[in-house]
């Protein structure tokens, strides 16, 4: 036996889902009219020939209308309810324009000392005198440690006397020697004598200043690790350090990819640097780049760059961590939105478009870049359409939007 194709079974399932109930019903209603009208005596029709033909009309209009019924639930149009439309999604919109943004490169560097001098004693003795604290700023020159000179101060006038009396003799020993009253080898050895005792004057004199210990540098003195009446020997332990604070370097690097751009923007001028404190409110210290190193990391792939900062407030500390920006130039024609406009999915970055008639576009785009708030767009967009700023996230594609004045403040949610 031949099965029924599946057209036929869903037929069949329709018929019997909407008309099985209305035919049952119209069967029990015929049985009973039947009864009523008719009694036992219908199975047998009435002996008369009007009353037979007024059942079998009754019995052809009950199949009638049965008949009917079924093909209205067949073929009758589905009834749907009314869909209500979605109302507008507010949202704000901005144009997407072309304007000059920088080409700005960001990392973290470290802030480092210029010059950073280890204070060392270079003779032995005893220290008598600190001049200065702990943390203190110096300047060049200024006196921090004294040492005890007695034995070399009686040293020095010793050999200053010596000298004395040995320029007396040559001197005395010049108009002899001419008149042959003495040797000329005489007048040779006082000369010889007063050059040993004035070079000795000078090295002792020399010696005697390493007694005091000045500052070599500009800077901040640390902590003071030997005080007053210590023993000391010559280049042992440091007694304090001083670190360059004004100017200094903050080093950091970047990808060797970077460094044509860099050596390019040197070529044309200072490349200027910003750096960022972290907890500090102000501003960010404004430097250049001093220089890169001569050499790239093999290991790491990138070049070590070092920015000079005038640092006159002493906002940049050493060993101090820093946000870095460096600007290498600026791209005069830059396509930007706002980088609120920006969604990131799951596999690319998009936004949504607002197309002329207020509907939502979804559309996949590339950032190059995100500087000051602005994404640069490098593909995925053109210059004068509009993206949704705000508002967006409730967005799908083909929304319709009620476009509102970026300027205009929101309405309070709690009111």
């Amino acid at each position: 036996m031949q099965q029924r194709g599946p057209g036929i079974k869903k037929l069949t399932d329709v018929l019997w889902h909407k008309t099985g109930a209305t035919f049952i019903l119209s069967a029990i209603m015929l049985n009973h009219w039947r009864q009523r009208r008719f009694g036992a005596g219908l199975l047998a029709l009435p002996a008369k020939p009007e009353h037979r033909k007024r059942a079998r009309l009754a019995i052809w209009g009950v199949t009638i209308l049965v008949a009917a019924a079924i093909a209205y639930e067949i073929f009758a149009p589905a009834r749907v309810a009314p869909v209500l439309a979605r109302p507008a999604v507010p949202v704000t919109v901005v144009a997407v324009a072309r304007q000059p943004i920088p080409v700005r490169l960001e990392t973290i560097g470290t802030v480092q000392t210029i010059a950073n001098v280890s204070v060392k004693s270079r003779i032995d003795g005893v220290i008598t005198d600190v001049l200065i604290t702990d943390g203190q700023f110096v300047k060049t020159g200024d006196i921090m440690f004294k040492l005890d000179d007695r034995a070399a101060k009686a040293l020095v006038d010793q050999n200053r006397a010596q000298l004395g009396n040995a320029r007396a003799d040559v001197a005395r020993y010049q108009p002899l020697v001419g008149k042959e009253f003495i040797s000329r080898q005489t007048y040779d050895t006082a000369v010889s004598n007063e050059k040993m005792l004035a070079a000795s004057v000078d090295n002792f004199a020399a010696q005697l200043s390493y007694y005091t210990i000045v500052a070599p540098i500009d800077g901040r003195v640390g902590t003071i690790t030997i005080k007053a009446g210590n023993s000391i020997k010559a280049n042992d332990a440091p007694l304090v350090t001083i670190n360059q604070v004004a100017p200094i370097y903050v080093g950091f690097t970047l990808p060797q990819a970077e460094l044509p751009g860099i050596r390019d923007a040197m070529s044309k001028g200072d490349v200027p640097v910003n750096a960022t404190i972290n907890g500090d409110r102000g501003p960010p210290v404004v430097g250049k780049i001093a220089f890169f190193d001569n050499a790239v990391d093999i290991n790491s792939g990138t070049i070590a760059v070092k920015a000079v900062f005038a640092n006159d407030e002493q906002r940049l500390w050493p060993g101090q961590f820093v946000n870095v920006a460096v600007t290498e130039r600026v791209d005069p024609n830059a396509l930007t939105i706002p980088q609120a406009a920006v969604l990131i999915g799951q596999s690319n970055t998009y936004v949504y478009v607002i197309k002329n008639d207020n509907t939502a576009e979804m559309r996949p785009v590339k950032v190059a870049r995100t500087i000051d708030g602005q994404s640069v767009i490098s593909d995925g967009l053109s210059e004068g359409e509009r993206v949704a700023t705000d508002g967006q996230l409730r967005l799908t594609g083909g929304s319709r939007v009620d476009v509102r004045d970026a300027n205009k403040p929101k309405p309070d949610s709690a009111s």
